[in-house]
């Protein structure tokens, strides 16, 4: 009886050290000298975009570590609260609560600057084009909008506060979630819901593949589900350790076959897709001198299929090997 506690007690250890986040960034760049409110990776994870209240937004070329432009240092009063690239990262887009602008990420410049008099903005993505956004807006409205013609389509389906949007990279679809424990797959050309992603709490954050496989929709206590884009019926759901997580961004990488996530609580994860098993993980480093002390992570990408880099709170960019 005594010998075989002791076995138990060995597997209990291995097992639980197995899943203790790798906390050693094989690299690690510093971004900005302050907290930072928003960041985003481009998909390639070859370029970086920050967000805070004393540089406005700034683009970095990462493997240069360099930055490349930096955006509303004068126009703006509210900080970019909201930072992200269109699929293909030729374009990206910053927000505040009240105000957006399109930047070309080649040459740095502005594609157009436009405010937002009905509703408080709560996101905001942009398709490869360059000339679509769609916005989650505080009033549970979902809006697309084409900026070359200036056509507008209002989704009105959720009935409280939308938090989080997503678009295809050609503009025609686009995945919100909101308070109202709901998120959909929608046609922005007519406002046809496609499919209903139902949850037990509010949908906190979307995110869709861009190969228009999949859609990852996550609630704020811990449900997080990954749905077929065709059949509109689960995939899998991911196994997490802790049952009331939240994220606060992802990706699906590698052809569809892996999601990486990362959320406020300094963790980045790696998931298997078919099966929503735990493949791998991370803890981002956070600022000591700096309050409040943890970090959350607003960007992951996967560079060369080996490598995930990160882009915390705390204004480091780090690079992870896949073990």
């Amino acid at each position: 009886m005594q010998k075989s506690a002791v076995v138990i007690l060995l597997l209990t250890t291995l097992l639980s050290g197995c899943n203790q986040p790798e906390s050693n960034a094989e690299q690690q760049l510093q971004l900005a000298d302050s907290s930072v409110l928003s960041g985003e990776l481009s998909n390639d994870a070859s370029l970086a975009l920050l967000g805070s209240a004393s540089q406005g937004a700034v683009l970095w070329d990462l493997p240069r570590k360099t930055p490349r432009f930096r955006w509303h240092t004068d126009k703006d009063d509210e900080p970019v609260t909201v930072t992200r690239f269109s699929p293909a990262s030729g374009w990206a887009v910053t927000a505040s609560a009240t105000t957006f602008a399109l930047w070309q990420t080649r040459d740095g410049k502005s594609a157009g600057y436009y405010s937002l008099p009905e509703s408080r903005l709560r996101d905001i993505a942009v398709a490869d084009n360059g000339h679509q956004v769609v916005i989650a807006r505080e009033d549970g409205k979902s809006e697309w909008v084409d900026l070359q013609s200036g056509r507008r389509l209002q989704f009105l389906g959720h009935s409280e506060a939308v938090n989080s949007v997503d678009l295809s990279p050609n503009g025609r679809y686009a995945l919100s979630g909101g308070n109202d424990y709901a998120a959909y797959l929608w046609n922005t050309q007519s406002g046809q819901v496609l499919h209903r992603f139902n949850h037990g709490s509010r949908v906190a954050l979307v995110r869709l593949d861009p190969a228009g496989r999949y859609a990852f929709t996550a609630s704020a206590m811990g449900q997080a589900v990954i749905w077929d884009l065709v059949s509109g019926k689960q995939v899998s759901q991911l196994q997490m350790k802790h049952r009331q997580e939240i994220y606060s961004t992802a990706r699906f990488v590698n052809q569809g076959k892996w999601l990486l996530t990362g959320s406020p609580s300094r963790q980045a994860e790696l998931w298997q897709v078919s099966d929503g098993a735990l493949l791998a993980n991370w803890q981002v480093a956070i600022r000591e001198q700096h309050r409040p002390a943890g970090a959350v992570v607003y960007g992951v990408a996967l560079r060369d299929n080996n490598r995930v880099v990160t882009l915390s709170s705390s204004g480091y960019a780090e690079t992870w090997s896949i073990k």
